[in-house]
This record gives C-alpha cells, structure tokens and sequence, in this order.
C-alpha cells in the first residue's frame, strides 16, 4: 500500500487547514453561498436532503485496518454510527454536521485519507480491479499505475475546473471487473506481439443519462508514455468539452459529436507537444510496484484437511466459500467477499461494530488490509484456506456472510429519496422489496449469476444501464414510477441494457421483477444457462411479454 511522505501529509494537513478556516468564515456570512459551493465540492461535501454529506477518497479500493477504524470512529463521533460503499470504492458519511467536517477531515487525514476531489468537475477517484494483486488471471497488479494516476491528477491546477467530472479506471486482469468500458478513460494493461506489457486505452465512456460504451483511441501505449497520454486526452477535453450544458459536457458526448477519429487526431497533436517531457522512467514504475509488494505468504501450506472436512460436513460454510470467496494466485489462500447485502440491511452500509470487527479480522487473517468493491462489499484478499472456517463464523455473527455474491440479492442500490436530493424515487426500499421477495437463498443461487441494480435518478449512481435487470426511479406527477432495462454488462462483453417497456409503478415493481425472473426460468435451456446468456439469445419480447400481459 503507498505509504504517504512527508511532503504529501504536510499538504494534506494544509488543505485540512484550508477548509477549516473557509467554513468558519462561510458560516459567519463571510464566504456567499455560490462561492463555498465550490470550496466545499473540492472538498467532498454535498448538500444532500437532510444533511451534508462527505464523500472520503478509497484510492483504487485498497483500505488498511487502521483506515477502517478510523472510519468506524468517525461514525460513531459525527454520523449515525454507520458509513455507505459506494460503486466507486469511495465511502460516505450521510448525517455529519457541517461545522464538524474540517474535524473529521483532519481525524482523516492522520490515518493518510482525505475527501479531495471527491466531487465537482475534476479527476475523481482512480478505480481498480478489488482483486487487484491476488486475481489468477492478472497480467500485471494495475495499482502502481493506479496511484502514479492519482499523483498525476490530483490537485493539477490545470485540471481543476474541467467541463464535468472525470473519472478514470485501470484493469490488470483478462476479466474486466473494474468497468473500464463506462469511465472517461479506460485503461487495460496488455501485452503486445513483441512481448511487452502496455496499455490498451479506451475514450468516452460514460454511464448517468446518456450511458455510452467507450471506444479504443489507442491499442497500445508503452507505460512510459502514460501520463503524457492521459495528459494530452485532458487538455483536448477541457478545450473542447462544451460547458453549455452539463448533461452534454461529458467527453462522451465530445467524442460521439466529434467523432473518434477527429478527437483522436487533438489528441495526438497536443500529445507530441509534451510526450517526451512527461516520460516516465522505469525506476518510478519499479520504485511504485515496491509499495505493493506482496505480503509475506506461506508457501508449500500442502494439504488442509481440516478446511475439506468442514466443506464436507457444514452445507452453510460449503455454500458460503462457493458463492463468496475466488481463487487466490497463491496456492492454498483464497480472496473472500464480505456481503454488505444482508437481507435487512441498506446496500452498503456498514456499522461502526461492524467496520472495528472487520479491521481485527483483516489484521488477524489478511495483513492488515481489506479492499472496497465496485458492487459495494468488501474483500478479505489473502485469507488462508486453514482459516476461513473460523473468519466464516466470524463474519456470520456480524450479519456479513450472507452467500450472495453476483446474485440476485447483492443489489447495487443508490440512496434514493431517503437521502439524495437529486432523485426522483426510492430505491432503498424497492431493493428491501425484491429482497423480502426473495427469500429463498436456494431460489436465489438457482437464478445463478444476475446482477440487479437500482438507481433512484437519471444520473445513474447505481449503475443501473448495465445491470443485467436494470431499475430507475422516475417521477410522474409527484408519484414514484420505475423503469426497467434488460441485459445490461460493465465486464469485457459491455453493453447497455434494453428497455422493457413503459415505467411501472412502486407497487408494482417488485412483481415485475419476480415475472422477468420467472421468465428467465421458462426460457433457459438447462440451470447453467445465465440471466445474460439467455436474454441474448432470446431478446427482450418473451420478458415483455409476461411482463405487461395484463395490459
């Protein structure tokens, strides 16, 4: 895990400072309200419907235990003793006071987090793959690269006041769980016909109210030239970006108008201007991949037979370590998912009991680290098989091992009406619906893989283009009606799920949901049939057709 130096806690301590005194003066009528605004969305503060709220940086997802108990201090001291994972690794405090921010900011910052460029129009947060270092199907760990991004980007002073936000996410991996086909930038690192590990780059990706699958403006990029690059995208953006009209300002929508062939042509134009000033040596790579080190692993663990005679004789533990936890590249250890999607909890809410049990768990069983993931749970990354039968005991008595992973139930789930004042609906409480709907754990592994997001306004917080079952809240007349998409993807087959049909209502919903899911039952051809593999293959009328019957 980067360690911050001196020079980086020294302008984190300032920039604590520096709000401090700028929410003193703004509360004493000193700073107007249109001008703190900006001040304050530098800093991660939203004003939201019953409070502000502050949104902390999770740098590419990876959390140490002391982080994690300094986040669960923090609930209990200025929140309501819980945080909220969100789909961008990030974590936010709903019901803190406003006075009170610079204190939590500066109780961050002594455990090396901030809430820097959270919000507004900049870089936000680099995201990665939560597997990232321990996936068996990793070409390269993409967190160096991850963090020499973030060092890139944040506070450049010419990157401050771009269009829109922007965001970028890098992937190491064959699998694509960081979804890199829907960021601003998409980086995939690839190994080329001569051997060498590079970077495939991907423009104009972009989810919310125009969802766009992003294109490749570059088949390879030596990783010498990666902040060059990434810096020549930025200037053509915040040059041509339209500030107009935010729902147009995307530089998605710059390179749909424009075409890719025009933007990439600006691009390699101011490219060539500052490529070679901007070259990375490979002793920054290496001096960064040293940060991430591996941990120190047990090698030859052999057999444990402990660990197969409690998959033998516990079906809870054996389902559990089915559906929640993935192969490890090292022999003997495994990389578990901690459910944040219990049955009567809010997606991705985690207590401040929960969150200090987790960080003893992660210094007993995981080095000392845990991970955030893109659908709003936690990872353990280096758990012993010899250990998991006594972390899954653990992890069920504080409500955290429900075995959903990638099922029904592990819904993506945005704040909705209960806290957002952006959204048009509920989505809270749609997703506790289709949960007590469901609640049949064999139903639910029998549906198999099918992810379900759900989000409560057209910005699309919540993913829900590409759920494989989409769900959006949408305001008619004052009253919540929903919308719901089919056969959505963020992984390597990206694509942007189908509409139904006309939007339904609150009550009806869940009904909906079970009928598509029944659908789904009736037209695949044997139980390892998936949600998506079957949607495509018989499109979206059968569904559509059971769905509005009635009508």
């Amino acid at each position: 895990m980067y360690q911050y130096t001196d020079k980086d806690q020294k302008l984190l301590n300032e920039r604590v400072d520096q709000f401090r005194d700028q929410t003193q003066r703004f509360l004493k009528g000193e700073i107007a309200d249109d001008k703190y605004r900006a001040l304050r969305l530098m800093n991660g503060v939203y004003v939201q419907t019953h409070s502000p709220l502050l949104r902390v940086a999770g740098p590419y997802g990876l959390l140490s235990s002391a982080q994690i108990r300094k986040l669960a201090s923090i609930a209990r001291d200025y929140d309501k003793n819980f945080c909220h994972f969100t789909t961008r690794q990030n974590i936010q405090f709903n019901w803190p006071a406003l006075e009170r921010i610079p204190d939590m900011l500066e109780e961050l910052a002594s455990v090396q987090m901030h809430a820097i460029q959270t919000s507004g129009n900049c870089l936000r947060n680099t995201t990665s793959d939560q597997l990232a270092g321990v996936a068996k199907d990793e070409l390269e760990d993409p967190r160096p690269y991850c963090e020499v991004i973030r060092q890139l980007t944040i506070l450049h002073p010419e990157f401050a006041y771009l269009p829109r936000k922007f965001k970028i996410a890098v992937s190491g991996s064959a699998q694509d769980r960081a979804a890199t086909h829907f960021h601003d930038i998409g980086l995939h690192l690839v190994k080329n016909d001569a051997g060498e590990i590079g970077f495939k780059v991907l423009v104009g990706g972009g989810l919310g109210r125009t969802p766009v699958i992003g294109q490749v403006i570059r088949p390879f990029l030596e990783k010498k030239h990666l902040l060059s690059y990434l810096e020549a995208i930025l200037r053509v953006y915040n040059i041509y970006g339209r500030r107009d009209n935010k729902y147009r300002a995307r530089i998605k929508i710059l390179v749909r108008e424009a075409g890719l062939e025009e933007v990439s042509k600006k691009v390699e134009a101011e490219w060539a201007l500052i490529k070679d000033q901007l070259e990375v040596d490979e002793k920054t790579f290496s001096d960064m991949r040293a940060q991430f080190a591996d941990p120190s692993y047990e090698t030859n663990l052999g057999d444990t037979p402990a660990y197969i005679e409690n998959l033998a004789n516990n079906a809870a533990f054996n389902t559990w370590v089915k559906h929640n936890t993935e192969e490890h590249k090292m022999a003997g250890y495994r990389a578990v998912y901690v459910s944040l999607k219990a049955p009567d909890s809010p997606p991705g809410d985690c207590s401040d009991t929960q969150l200090d049990a987790l960080a003893d768990l992660a210094d007993t069983y995981s080095f000392g680290m845990i991970r955030a993931t893109h659908r709003q749970n936690l990872v353990l990354a280096d758990i012993k098989e010899v250990d998991l039968f006594a972390l899954w005991q653990k992890l069920d008595a504080l409500k955290l091992a429900t075995p959903n992973i990638g099922k029904a139930t592990d819904m993506i789930c945005c704040p909705g009406l209960d806290y957002c004042a952006l959204a048009n609906a509920g989505s809270i409480d749609v997703a506790q619906s289709i949960n007590d709907a469901l609640d049949s754990m064999d139903y639910i592994h029998d549906l198999g893989d099918l992810k379900i997001n759900i989000s409560g306004c057209m910005n699309g917080c919540a993913h829900q283009s590409v759920g494989h079952i989409g769900i959006l809240g949408v305001d008619k007349k004052g009253v919540e009606w929903y919308q719901v998409t089919l056969g959505g993807s963020s992984e390597n087959d990206a694509t942007i799920g189908e509409r139904l049909g006309p939007a339904v209502s609150k009550e009806d919903i869940t009904p909906v949901i079970k009928t598509v899911l029944e659908t789904y039952l009736e037209q695949r051809k044997n139980e390892d049939e998936s949600f998506l593999t079957t949607f495509r293959r018989v499109g979206v009328s059968p569904f559509k057709e059971k769905v509005y019957a009635a009508d």
